[in-house]
């Protein structure tokens, strides 16, 4: 292992997949509202290409993977990648990011295949505000059927992601959180992002800051350190709590921590979530690249990692690539 890392000497051991830039939500902060254009699937990368990727990564000291989307469990055969993604040497940690409204079908082949544990996306409680968020493309029953599903797979510690909306969903801020006291839920509050095609930014726009003040009501809120943090975001703990809350935040640069690199589903190489800039690493697969040229170009990816996303610095542009085509 020769270790990668970034010209600020930030340690990169952390890769996530996009297997897939198809979903079958239409949450308001994530897609337009007419859907997006979808790449053809000769564009999509095959899971052999992804292995090529997940193992040249491994051999430069990545050892954590996290598949997303898109909805990964749209795509057939997760399970089977999963199973080849676990026999890389190197890769110790894989987990997956679903909104879950198929996982009770496939939580115990995942878990067999060696999965470790999934980030389920549940933006209220509310079962009418989660079908005007999903725009009636799903049922809340299915996604807390996925989250028991994944808890009875032992896909464990399962973590709910809430994406915050001023005057949308903020007003369950506290529900959700009493739910790592009563339930041991570990929610991560996650502020809007100013993707292309989705719901107004700033009108709908609550800073994790504000999320945290209004917590306090709850209780004292410790520092707590998450055995499976996977970069960029804070953690703490109530009192007698047995979950966990975390932010994720654009507007406080968490970025010093990030350890990250992100492979889009159409073979696209980001460095940094919030920039648009990317190493086209497709084309040179379908070209015959040898493993040695991946890992060059996985490493001048990482070398060119910014210190931190600008968004702030640019007025808070919003990003031209939908959220649903970059993975998250």
């Amino acid at each position: 292992m020769t270790g990668l890392s970034d010209s600020f000497q930030r340690p990169i051991d952390y890769l996530r997949i996009s297997v897939t830039d198809r979903c079958n939500l239409r949450c308001v902060y994530c897609m337009p509202k007419g859907g997006i254009e979808l790449a053809p699937h000769p564009e999509i990368l095959t899971y052999e290409e992804i292995m090529r990727v997940a193992t040249a990564a491994a051999n430069l000291g990545v050892s954590r993977v996290r598949l997303t989307g898109g909805e990964p469990l749209v795509r057939v055969g997760l399970p089977e990648l999963v199973r080849q993604l676990r026999a890389v040497p190197g890769i110790t940690d894989i987990s997956l990011t679903t909104n879950a409204v198929l996982l009770a079908r496939d939580a115990v082949a995942l878990k067999d295949a060696g999965l470790n544990r999934v980030n389920i996306s549940l933006d209220t409680l509310k079962p009418e505000r989660f079908t005007r968020i999903t725009r009636g493309t799903a049922q809340i029953e299915d996604t807390l059927a996925g989250i028991v599903a994944a808890q009875s797979a032992g896909l464990e510690p399962v973590k709910i992601n809430m994406v915050t909306l001023a005057g949308v969903n903020d007003d369950e801020i506290i529900d959700f959180a009493r739910k790592t006291i009563d339930s041991g839920w570990h929610v991560r509050f996650i502020e809007h992002m100013p993707f292309y095609g989705s719901a107004d930014h700033a009108q709908g726009f609550i800073s994790a800051r504000q999320v945290k003040d209004r917590l306090w009501e709850l209780g004292k809120m410790e520092p707590f350190h998450h055995q499976h943090a996977g970069g960029p975001a804070r953690y703490y703990r109530f009192p007698g709590a047995s979950g966990s809350v975390g932010f994720t935040a654009v507007s406080e640069h968490f970025c010093f921590q990030c350890n990250r690199l992100r492979l889009t589903a159409d073979g696209k190489l980001r460095a940094c979530l919030m920039s648009e800039d990317e190493v086209d690493l497709r084309d040179p697969l379908r070209a015959g690249a040898s493993d040695d040229d991946i890992k060059a170009l996985l490493s001048g990816a990482a070398a060119a990692k910014p210190l931190q996303h600008k968004l702030q610095q640019d007025g808070e542009e919003t990003l031209r690539r939908p959220f649903s085509q970059v993975g998250g």
